[in-house]
Order: structure tokens, then sequence, then C-alpha cells
């Protein structure tokens, strides 16, 4: 079965997190990615270490080829430019305004290629007050609104435990790219370039609530598990020390669950006749519930609330995730052997095409693993990469 995007090239010349999302999904969907890195030092992603391995760098650079390069040299420039001419997408995060600064201005991309997408991620965008700003996810997380309401009610703002902003903007990226080939296939557009910022694909996500405070003048509440729209839902500890996680905000579900809970008086109540005053009286609803959940563990309820018809999960965690029935059965979770460090779990290739689906080829490469291949590709003959690699621009 052929993937998507076989037969699309696409230089990547980012680093951390936010690109190689980007490149990882085109990789797994078939293109062909050219990591560009730094010779000795390699992509900042390799330094995310635990136990001296690189697992983030094995799980978002797998099915890539690397290339070592430098590429402000003269040389080096003129190896990147002859890449550059063969791509398809070409995907950098440095700081706004450092391309320029090296040569690589539209002008040089239209002259070598005119139909090259390039994709700038930056943390706060091409333009603005703050494109020169540091860029990094924590800080968007930060900025964005999105820390200020995480967290539980007099507390303070909570910053997620991975790279969420990173991450949310890559997938936009990938977004945006399918948009840039559907244009250019179209006839709409040749080359363009997708100007990505961090900050503005996780500040779409969290809410109409600017719209919120224009209305009320109120300001999003820390609310810890509790949904400011919805009600009830939020997690409930168990008997045996376990939690389920409960979403019932729907007219239907609620009335379910206040049967099952024993408490039909509920639905007549006027604190609780709809949503809109089951949040507003949800410090009111919550106790009733979880008082009922701590009589059984958590194995009971959800078989006493998948009988009646409710919707209440478990709370999982990764020791669990790892032998869950559901991840085992549909394969969510494969173990990619690696040269260098054995087994490396990782998340399989998503979202799953029925004709044109992505697949694992190839572990994460080890820093310039691929030059000789890449090199010869473009016309360098043996000698001429031998006589590179002395030179230390690969």
């Amino acid at each position: 079965m052929s993937s998507s995007l076989d037969g699309i090239r696409v230089l990547d010349l980012s680093r951390l997190a936010a690109g190689n999302m980007i490149s990882h999904m085109l990789a797994d969907h078939g293109a062909d990615v050219i990591k560009v890195e730094r010779p000795e030092k390699g992509d900042d992603l390799r330094t995310w270490k635990v136990n001296k391995i690189s697992h983030w760098w094995h799980v978002y650079s797998r099915n890539k080829r690397s290339l070592s390069l430098n590429i402000k040299t003269k040389q080096g420039t003129e190896i990147l430019k002859k890449l550059i001419s063969t791509a398809d997408i070409f995907i950098e995060n440095f700081v706004p305004g450092t391309l320029e600064k090296w040569g690589y201005t539209k002008e040089v991309f239209d002259s070598l290629n005119p139909n090259l997408i390039i994709v700038r991620v930056s943390g706060w965008g091409q333009t603005g007050l703050y494109k020169n700003f540091p860029g990094y996810g924590s800080l968007v997380e930060g900025m964005s609104g999105f820390a200020s309401m995480t967290g539980e009610e007099n507390q303070g703002p909570l910053l997620p435990p991975t790279a969420l902003a990173d991450m949310i903007s890559g997938l936009s990226g990938v977004s945006a790219i399918m948009f840039a080939l559907f244009a250019q296939k179209n006839e709409k557009a040749r080359g363009q370039t997708i100007d990505l910022s961090l900050f503005e694909p996780l500040f779409s996500i969290i809410g109409p609530w600017a719209a919120h405070y224009k209305i009320t003048g109120e300001l999003p509440k820390k609310m810890g598990n509790k949904s400011p729209v919805a009600s009830p839902r939020n997690i409930y500890k168990t008997k045996d020390d376990k939690y389920v996680s409960l979403s019932a905000s729907m007219q239907t579900m609620w009335e379910k669950l206040a049967k099952v809970i024993q408490r039909e008086d509920l639905i007549a109540n006027d604190l609780f006749l709809d949503n809109e005053k089951r949040v507003k009286n949800q410090n009111i609803l919550d106790p009733i519930i979880e008082e009922f959940m701590l009589k059984y563990n958590q194995k009971e309820l959800l078989e006493i609330f998948k009988q009646n018809g409710v919707t209440v999960g478990p709370v999982l965690d990764i020791s669990d995730l790892v032998e869950h029935p559901y991840i085992k059965d549909r394969e969510i979770l494969i173990n990619l052997n690696t040269k260098v460090d054995g087994e490396i779990p990782m998340h399989n290739v998503f979202p799953r095409l029925s004709e044109t689906g992505g697949k694992i080829k190839r572990e994460a490469p080890q820093l310039g693993q691929d030059n000789s291949d890449i090199l010869s590709e473009i016309g360098y003959s043996k000698n001429e990469i031998s006589i590179l690699e002395k030179s230390k621009i690969i």
C-alpha cells in the first residue's frame, strides 16, 4: 500500500519540538524528510534524554534521514541550495529575520524553487511587536491564557507537563501544508510561505474566552477538573483510591446518572433543572456525586455505569496504558527496535487512512547517518563527499 505523501521531499532545518512534530507526521505518511542538522551537535531534540537515551528523538524523528551540514559555509550554502531546488517543503524555526540575514530571501527561494512551500515556525509569528521575543513553548503557554485558567481554585497557574504549545502548533503546521499542497494541485498557488506561530494555535483552542469576557466582564476561573460550560463533569475518587472521569451534561445523560446514584429527586430540583443551572450550582451537585463514587471501587463503578449507559471512564496513567487491552487490540503503542538503545515504545502512525495509510519504515537516524546517500542523490561523488567530511562541512 502506498502512502499519501510518497514522492514529497521535505527539508527540515528546525530544532526541538514544533518543527519536528510537523516533519514527523509528514514522514509517517510517506514524505522523504531530510533533517538538516549542525555537524557534531545536531538537533537540540537529541539532548532531551532520560538515562542517556534520546527518547524524544527516537519518537519524533523516526522515518527521517539525517544530513549534518554547516549551512553557514560557502560549500554548505551550495549544498543547501541544491537540496532546496529538489524539495517540496522547507521547514525552519530560526528567529525571524535569520534566514534573510544569511542570504535566503524570498527572491532567492523563488529563483531556486518557485513551487516550494516554506513553513516558518516561531513563537509569536514573523510580524508584530513580539517577533524577536524568545519563542519557547512555556512562555507561550503562560502568555496565551492557558496557564491562568489551569489548576485548582485559589492556587497559582499551571503549565502543562508536556510540550503542548509545540505539539498543537505542529499539528496546525501539518494542516497548513495540506492546504498549501491542495492549492498548488488546483493551480491556485505555486509555492507559498506559511507563517506559523506557537501562540495562535494554542490561543485558538482555549475557547471563546475573549467573547465571554466581552459579554460578561468575567475572567475564566481556575476550576480544577470542573467545566465552566458543562455539569456534571469532573474526576471523582473511588473507594480503592483510584479515579473515574464523568461527563453527563446532556440532559438525558444527567437523568440516567441521577437514577444510578439513587437521587432521582435531583432531576426535578430547581437547582439542577438544566445544564446552565447545574453549572451554576455544581459546587452543590459534585459532593453528592462524589459521595456515591466513594462507596465503590473503580472496577465496580465502571460496571455499574456501563450497565446503565452513563458516560464514565477510568483515569489511567502510563503504566496502565502500556498493558491496556484497548491499546494492544488497536496497536496504538508499538515497540520499535533501535540499533543503539534497543526497543523503544512509541505511538503508532495516526490518523489511519484506509487506502494510503502511513507506516514506520525506519528508526530515527544517527547524526549525519545519511550524508553519503543524500549528497550522491544531488550529484556529489564519493571523493567530493570525503573532502566535505574532512573539511567538516558535513
